[in-house]
């Protein structure tokens, strides 16, 4: 029970990964802060349990290295989420992408580093595989990055991997693979594909999907992701140390596959969803057309053991939109 009196960081905690983890991880006793600048991350999100008293929100920007100093100050771990996240907006955008994801990471390293900080385990992005044409990814194999998210992501397990060489710090990269859920945000022009989808089926509209909708994607649950953040936060593994792990469902699905469930889960809210008329347009710069994930590795190094599938994911995920959103 010793654990529970550990003290968490969740960096980018406001935003839809980073709400998720402070949920869970205050309901399992653990003291929380969350750093956010709320640039994509939302003040809603924390309202469950912003009155928390173990619950402590520092509004700062991990690009200040000073904020990040201030927010490691007696943390036994730190769950970095924070990041500028779209394929899209870093194309658009590469140097704030750039700002954040790397200059911002390098700073909440150095602050974790000084601060002697337990470990430091980091949203990592399947991005990283860019053109390697091998399925399923595995760890060890990686392409060249096609965007300058791709790239920054890189970065960081390079970055990562030095600090756990040179200073000794702690560190554990999580390969996310399209993760979904609750909480993660419909609008803006860089949401998700589900949430995306979802409010506009919910509106009667028809979904835009780029390309043939035979691109696919592993698409992974949030409690997935929850399930491995907690394990790479704790495990007493030397070997799952100072590595990356694909986090993921290990299963891929096409778009067309995708919006054929989320049609089938929101009929039974509303019968003329299933209706609703598919639109294609052209593919979109710097997405890679299968992504298929391997877990062996953190299955055996970590104990990983994902709960929910695809399917599984969709029918909670629906059933929280339609709650909240409708």
């Amino acid at each position: 029970m010793e654990e529970t009196k550990k003290s968490i960081l969740i960096t980018g905690g406001a935003g839809f990964i980073g709400t998720n983890l402070c949920d869970y991880f205050l309901s399992k006793g653990y003291k929380v802060v969350c750093l956010d600048n709320f640039a994509t991350g939302h003040r809603h999100n924390l309202k469950d349990f912003i009155d928390n008293s173990n619950f402590r929100l520092i509004e700062g920007d991990i690009r200040n290295l000073e904020d990040c100093q201030n927010a490691v100050k007696g943390v036994d771990y730190i769950l970095h989420q924070a990041a500028l996240g779209s394929v899209p907006r870093s194309i658009k955008d590469p140097i704030t992408t750039n700002e954040v994801n790397v200059s911002g990471f390098l700073n909440m390293l150095v602050a974790a580093r000084d601060a002697k900080v337990k470990r430091f385990v980091y949203a990592a992005s399947s991005s990283t595989y860019g053109d390697s044409q091998g399925l399923p990814k595995v760890e060890e194999v990686i392409g060249k990055p096609l965007s300058p998210y791709a790239i920054t992501k890189y970065v960081n397990e390079l970055y990562a991997e030095i600090f756990s060489r040179t200073y000794g710090l702690e560190t554990i990269g999580l390969r996310y693979f399209n993760v979904f859920g609750r909480k993660q945000d419909p609008k803006g022009a860089y949401a998700a594909v589900i949430p995306k989808f979802v409010m506009q089926l919910m509106q009667l509209e028809s979904p835009l999907i780029n390309g043939d909708g035979n691109y696919s994607r592993d698409f992974t649950y949030i409690d997935n992701v929850i399930q491995m953040n907690e394990l790479a936060m704790l495990t007493q593994n030397p070997e799952a140390i100072n590595t990356v792990f694909n986090t993921a469902y290990g299963d891929r699905n096409t778009l067309n596959d995708l919006v054929f469930y989320l049609k089938d889960n929101l009929a039974e809210y509303d019968p003329k969803i299933a209706g609703i008329a598919i639109e294609y347009g052209p593919n979109r710069a710097g997405d890679i057309p299968h992504s298929l994930a391997s877990i062996e590795k953190a299955k055996k190094l970590l104990g990983y053991d994902p709960k929910f599938s695809l399917q599984e994911g969709l029918k909670e995920a629906v059933s929280w939109y339609w709650e909240h959103l409708k």
